[in-house]
C-alpha cells in the first residue's frame, strides 16, 4: 500500500503480491494470519531503497483490525514522504552550492 485515508474509519485500499515480492520504496507490506484461538497476528513493514524494516506486530487483534492498525500505517507513510522531500532538498541545496 502507498496512501492510508486520514479518516480512522475509512477502510484502507490493498492491493496482493506474491510471497517474496520486494517492497517498493515507501510501501507497505501488510501481513496477516489466523491464530488457534480464532484471532488475527498483523505485521507491517516498509519498503526502502536499502531494504525492508518490519514497523510493527500485532499480535492476537480479533474482529476488524483495520482501526488498530490504521494510525500507525498513516503516520509512517506521511513520515516516510516527508522524509523523501527533505532528501531531495538537501540534494538540490548542495547541487545549487556545488554549482557555485
Amino acid at each position: 500500500m502507498t496512501h492510508v485515508p486520514a479518516a480512522v474509519g475509512a477502510s484502507v485500499p490493498v492491493s496482493w503480491s506474491r510471497h517474496g515480492t520486494k517492497i517498493p520504496d515507501g510501501a507497505v507490506l501488510l501481513s496477516w494470519r489466523s491464530t488457534s484461538n480464532g484471532a488475527t497476528d498483523v505485521s507491517a513493514q516498509l519498503g526502502l531503497a536499502s531494504g525492508e524494516v518490519t514497523l510493527a506486530l500485532w499480535p492476537n487483534l480479533c474482529g476488524n483490525w483495520v482501526r488498530i492498525v490504521h494510525p500507525t500505517l498513516h503516520e509512517v507513510l506521511g513520515l516516510h514522504a516527508a522524509m523523501s522531500l527533505a532528501k531531495d532538498a538537501l540534494r538540490l541545496a548542495n547541487h545549487l552550492l556545488d554549482a557555485r
